[in-house]
């Protein structure tokens, strides 16, 4: 099984993603979290198999409307950002585009 890791960025994204849904119905925001959570593990066998978007791979969560982005280097999967889909680039403060430089 392959190496995920899962940057920083990434990691404020799930959070926010927990945030919005707990405030639309408390409980919903740690479902949202544990799936996407999941749906980043299943990365450690299924990596690299998913199409480009924005130069990186993009895994499409499977419970939530979230793009889970990633790229692939020699020693691991790295998680750059998960990103909801139905939101525009504006209101996500153009994510999409600024994912930090490859190691």
């Amino acid at each position: 099984m392959r190496k995920v890791v899962v940057l920083a960025e990434a990691v404020e994204d799930i959070e926010k993603a927990r945030d919005f849904y707990d405030a639309q119905e408390p409980g919903i925001g740690d479902y949202c979290a544990d799936s996407l959570v999941a749906d980043i593990e299943s990365l450690g066998l299924y990596h690299g198999i998913h199409s480009r978007h924005f130069g990186f791979y993009r895994r499409l969560a499977d419970r939530f409307p979230f793009g889970i982005y990633y790229r692939e280097t020699a020693e691991e999967t790295q998680v750059l950002a998960v990103l909801d889909l139905r939101r525009t680039e504006q209101a996500q403060g153009a994510r999409p585009l600024s994912f930090p430089t490859q190691r």
